[in-house]
């Protein structure tokens, strides 16, 4: 990544895509915003809501545009896809996805051959690795936003359990970014207090049927969103930004992103969600955390689901 730069291109104008640019925004981490989407008046009626705000925020130029516009992209973030509808997983998604991304990846790499590509659009894992299957890059210039928003969703549930902090509570949820990713308990904690410790001295219940319960709610959260608004978006963009935050500014930070994964855990050749070191290069490094038996079967279990879909995408 070009040192003081920080251009930003944003393909798709959706929900998703527009709330990305409001918390990016916000943020003042970038002075460029580049919004593409097929639907050009909706980029445009998105970036003159945005514009309109300016003045409230650090100086930054944010524009609608064609591909060619997002010439030299430090990251491009991809949101563009099929929505995922009510009743719908995100592997379900995944051939309609496969034909958006086969013309929207060649135009990216043509224009900016050195950026990293942060991929949103579900499924996430698959995408992740269709990308770096279409694009070329190297596996550490492709990330996939994976389990960064289930982490934060068990972490919002175990503090509001617990009337702790959201920040004193840390863990993994790793896999895939769905209905097969799994919850890190054995590594769990509170400020350093395991978590099952600390539910003792709350206590509190915290039975193996609880820890299905949690995550449960964390794996059906999304679903419970679009049962009553449609669609997710607020919580996503904030991940993202986070995601976005750790590239620029060099953060080393520990963040469970979707990445290629070479043996690490005993898994190969599937992108998955697992803690990743993320600095201005991308993925500097795979981290593989201690997990117990159950776990380690439960993410293996967890790439197998990615990989059957993966095989069919022939790719």
């Amino acid at each position: 990544m070009r040192i003081g730069s920080n251009k930003i291109s944003i393909v798709g104008a959706g929900f998703v895509g527009s709330s990305t640019a409001f918390a990016i925004m916000m943020s003042g981490l970038a002075s460029e915003i580049v919004i593409v989407d097929i639907n050009k008046a909706k980029a445009e009626g998105e970036v003159m809501d945005l514009v309109q705000g300016e003045s409230f925020v650090e100086p930054l130029s944010i524009k609608a545009g064609d591909y060619k516009d997002t010439k030299d992209s430090n990251i491009v973030i991809i949101t563009a896809g099929a929505a995922q509808n009510h009743g719908q997983t995100r592997l379900e998604l995944i051939d309609k996805n496969y034909i958006i991304f086969k013309s929207i990846i060649p135009e990216i790499v043509k224009y900016s051959p050195n950026s990293i590509l942060l991929i949103v659009s579900n499924p996430v894992d698959v995408l992740a690795y269709m990308t770096y299957k279409l694009s070329g890059f190297p596996s550490d210039r492709v990330i996939g936003s994976g389990t960064v928003l289930d982490t934060s969703r068990l972490k919002y549930i175990i503090s509001n359990e617990l009337h702790v902090d959201i920040r004193d509570v840390h863990g993994y949820v790793m896999g895939e970014h769905g209905d097969s990713e799994i919850a890190a308990w054995s590594l769990a904690s509170i400020n350093g207090i395991p978590l099952k410790e600390y539910y003792k001295l709350s206590h509190k219940d915290f039975s193996k049927e609880h820890e299905e319960k949690i995550l449960n709610c964390v794996r059906n959260a999304a679903y419970e969103v679009i049962n009553r608004k449609g669609s997710t978006y607020y919580a996503i963009a904030l991940s993202i930004k986070r995601i976005v935050e750790a590239l620029f500014k060099n953060e080393n930070s520990i963040l469970t992103t979707s990445t290629l994964l070479n043996g690490e855990y005993g898994i190969e050749g599937v992108f998955m969600g697992v803690p990743c070191i993320i600095g201005s290069s991308g993925v500097k490094s795979i981290i593989q955390v201690p997990l117990n038996k159950n776990e380690s079967e439960a993410l293996e279990n967890s790439a197998r689901v990615l990989k059957k879909t993966t095989a069919h995408l022939n790719i």
